[in-house]
């Protein structure tokens, strides 16, 4: 397990606690927005799990309930919260751990590192938040955006009048668009890309790799760049289909993970992520289901 220190990155009343590695995974970028009247910690990582003790905040905001953005919440006094969608998920850790709907023995081993690595706990105190409600940080407003898909809460936050949008996990990497737990849905990452697309901003924060983008033009062209991934997907899957096709041998030819790629994870993610491509090739009519389980795409 990779922990990093880190360092402070302003943007107006924000302060990016940028990761020595970028954030990328099991890493990340956590925010910190100070107002005349508070101060909010978003998404403690790992970088910053050793710091918490002395980060004085008022409040946390976890925008979404995965293990990378949970990292030792309990050693935090202040109150924590995440949208209503996840919150039974940051509440109870067997409830998250349900979510990734890993096999009995990969849960088993999974669940170990939540506690172990990732210091997660349950926080049974932590309070639900609907889409625009709004921290009030004195000279500073921080309004809730919420973002699914990734995850069914999975949320954003528009910090104003700095005009900073901290879109979290929809993190404009060349890996693409993550929907593959049970609780995620490519339709509905598809109408957040949309959502963030409509969003003004001067400044758009990433909690893995990229960090902060700076100016509307320059995000959006990287947001398009992105969406892409789940349309090569798409146009991967009906290829790979051009002959009859079970789900399993579609994971099996590993459309979101490369080969050497290895986790508990892996087969469960390229399964439910294969699920939802084949469901939308079918609804398009480019892709049938030939007999139970096995499909093919549709002659054009």
């Amino acid at each position: 397990m990779r922990t990093a220190g880190w360092t402070p990155h302003d943007y107006g009343a924000v302060t990016l606690l940028r990761a020595a590695d970028g954030g990328a995974y099991p890493n990340g970028n956590s925010l910190l927005i100070r107002g005349s009247a508070g101060t909010l910690l978003v998404d403690p990582a790992l970088a910053v799990a050793d710091s918490a003790p002395r980060l004085a905040v008022d409040a946390v905001f976890v925008s979404h309930a995965h293990e990378d953005h949970l990292v030792a919440l309990d050693t935090f006094a202040a109150p924590v919260h995440v949208h209503e969608a996840d919150l039974s998920a940051v509440r109870d850790i067997d409830v998250l751990l349900a979510g990734y709907g890993l096999p009995a023995p990969a849960a088993e081993e999974f669940g170990g590192r939540l506690v172990d690595e990732f210091r997660v706990r349950s926080r049974p105190d932590a309070v639900g938040v609907a889409d625009g409600h709004r921290f009030d940080l004195g000279d500073r407003t921080v309004s809730v955006v919420h973002l699914p898909g990734h995850t069914a809460g999975h949320s954003g936050l528009l910090v104003e009048p700095d005009g900073f949008f901290y879109v979290a996990d929809i993190d404009l990497s060349s890996f693409g668009p993550f929907y593959g737990d049970v609780g995620s849905s490519l339709a509905g990452f598809e109408r957040s890309i949309e959502t963030c697309a409509g969003i003004e901003a001067r400044w758009y924060g990433t909690f893995h790799h990229k960090g902060v983008i700076e100016g509307a033009e320059e995000f959006r062209a990287r947001l398009r760049a992105y969406r892409a991934v789940m349309e090569r997907r798409d146009a991967a899957l009906a290829d790979f289909l051009a002959e009859p096709r079970t789900l399993a041998e579609v994971v099996d030819r590993r459309f979101v993970y490369r080969p050497h790629v290895d986790g508990p994870y892996v087969e469960t993610v390229e399964a439910r992520t294969a699920e939802q491509h084949i469901a939308r090739l079918v609804r398009l009519g480019a892709v049938a289901e030939v007999e139970p389980g096995r499909f093919r795409a549709v002659a054009r």
